[in-house]
């Protein structure tokens, strides 16, 4: 079930909302917490209800892996390592069966000259997602960070529907206490969830959606063998940019937002990652809740920054490749990730650079904005990869970034047309990136672990009052009544 769908704003959300609260005020927790269960999975089901089946089945596996390691692991026995060994092993088993199977087969008979046919497997939605939602509960087990596992509870955890298909990756100790707490959920706290909810509503339909009417035909045209001129070259590019930061973090407002009117609290996703100044930062500011579960499950096993510089780039490389890979079974995305990882490098190793030297230039106003600017168009340079349907087409989008097809001045009458109806668009958007203050700065929205006082507000700020309910009113209205045809959000694919 989408978010962005009639039958999830009209019917869905808002009976779940219904029954969940009227059994809470009841006083039957347990009742409300399994009708929300049971409600995530017919949101799940929506879409394919054969695949309830898998997600039950590895909720089942990975319930029982969990449980075992709260009451007999401990960290460091054989035991306790053979069990979170096996459990991970069959996480990661089942999504590489419906993720990448076909992937391998593929280049096995690339590179073997063989004839091997596997039939279509469909991905099911969300299992990256809470595949590594599952990983990081059995490390935590493991580690001794989870003191009880309740089944009722950790099914929730598993299935609670905002977060299930496309994240925020969130811990068990972020959402289970709340939970277990029976949260109020005050009118102020329910117009806040309003509010997440409309501003990711309007950022998928009015401005994502619209965006790729820009991007898409020029990532084709390439992947057609059209020889794009620079300007559009780079209009398709940046508008892909856009696009996927405005979808993405718009389903996360969304998920916020809904999460909210149950009383939960989602840790944030996005915190205005064009406003970086080095890929370092980026990764800080984007899709935080995936860097978090690669720093701390992947990059800091593999031993981090621990075993000198030589190691952290290797480590910084295994690491980016395989959150590359995550993110779809093609190579596209492999060199998307190595690239970010070199990335990484070259920033670490300037950092580097300007210790030795002891001179205090990163802190530089000119510094900075060249910083900035630097990072925004490596950051737009990598996506092209992410975006683009094959090696080719990469590589002939980013000729043509780079110029080899004609300079900026060899604009045609058609690509200048086109070039200039997307920057009507492109450019408000780039500016409201750059310069405008985020969801939580706009709304104040603090994340769990967090107060409202740790949290950066904007000058113009949203309350609850009967002006901004207007506001916001009138920007769902418009999001509702553009909702003309079925658009899924890009991580839906992953």
């Amino acid at each position: 079930m989408l978010f962005n769908s009639y039958i999830y704003l009209l019917i869905f959300l808002p009976a779940t909302l219904v029954v969940y609260h009227s059994l809470r005020h009841a006083g039957r927790r347990d009742a409300a917490m399994i009708s929300l269960a049971i409600a995530s999975l017919i949101f799940y089901g929506w879409w394919n209800p054969r695949y309830v089946v898998l997600l039950l089945g590895l909720m089942a596996f990975n319930y029982v892996a969990a449980r075992w390691l709260v009451r007999n692991g401990g960290t460091g026995t054989p035991r306790s390592k053979l069990v979170l060994s096996l459990a991970v092993a069959g996480n990661l088993a089942a999504l590489g069966w419906f993720k990448y199977a076909n992937f391998f087969v593929v280049n096995v008979d690339h590179v073997f000259g063989t004839d091997y046919v596997l039939r279509q497997i469909i991905l099911p939605l969300g299992i990256s997602f809470f595949t590594f939602q599952k990983i990081a509960l059995l490390v935590d087990a493991y580690r001794g960070k989870v003191k009880s596992l309740d089944l009722l509870d950790y099914s929730l955890f598993v299935v609670f529907f905002p977060q299930l298909i496309a994240g925020p990756i969130v811990h068990y100790s972020e959402t289970m206490p709340q939970f277990r707490a029976r949260p109020n959920v005050t009118p102020s706290l329910f117009a806040l969830g309003s509010a997440m909810l409309t501003i990711g509503l309007a950022k998928k339909v009015l401005l994502a959606d619209n965006l790729a009417h820009f991007a898409t035909p020029v990532f084709s045209a390439a992947e057609s063998g059209t020889h794009l001129s620079f300007a559009l070259a780079w209009s398709g590019a940046v508008a892909y940019a856009l696009q996927l930061y405005y979808d993405f973090s718009g389903y996360t407002d969304m998920a916020i937002g809904a999460a909210l009117m149950f009383g939960i609290r989602l840790p944030v996703n996005f915190n205005s990652p064009y406003k970086a100044t080095s890929v370092i930062e980026f990764w800080h500011r984007w899709h935080m809740t995936l860097a978090r579960f690669l720093r701390d499950y992947l990059y800091i096993p593999l031993g981090g920054n621990r075993k000198g510089e030589l190691r952290r780039y290797l480590n910084l490389i295994i690491t980016m490749v395989l959150g590359g890979l995550w993110h779809g079974a093609a190579w596209t995305f492999v060199f998307w990730g190595a690239l970010h990882g070199a990335y990484l490098i070259v920033n670490h190793a300037w950092l580097g650079v300007a210790k030795f030297i002891g001179a205090d230039v990163l802190g530089l106003p000119v510094a900075r904005a060249a910083g900035w600017a630097l990072t925004f168009f490596a950051v737009v340079a990598a996506w092209v990869l992410f975006r683009a349907a094959s090696l080719r087409s990469a590589l002939a989008m980013l000729a043509a970034m780079a110029g080899l097809h004609g300079s900026m001045h060899s604009l045609g009458a058609a690509d200048a047309t086109q070039v200039g109806t997307s920057m009507v668009l492109i450019l408000p958007l780039l500016a409201l990136a750059w310069f405008g203050p985020n969801s939580q700065e706009l709304t104040g929205y603090s994340p769990p672990g967090t107060s409202p006082n740790d949290v950066t507000v904007s000058q113009v700020r949203w309350r609850p009052s009967v002006r901004w309910a207007f506001a916001f009113g009138c920007i769902f209205a418009l999001a509702f009544l553009s909702l003309s045809k079925v658009s899924e959000f890009i991580y839906f694919q992953f």
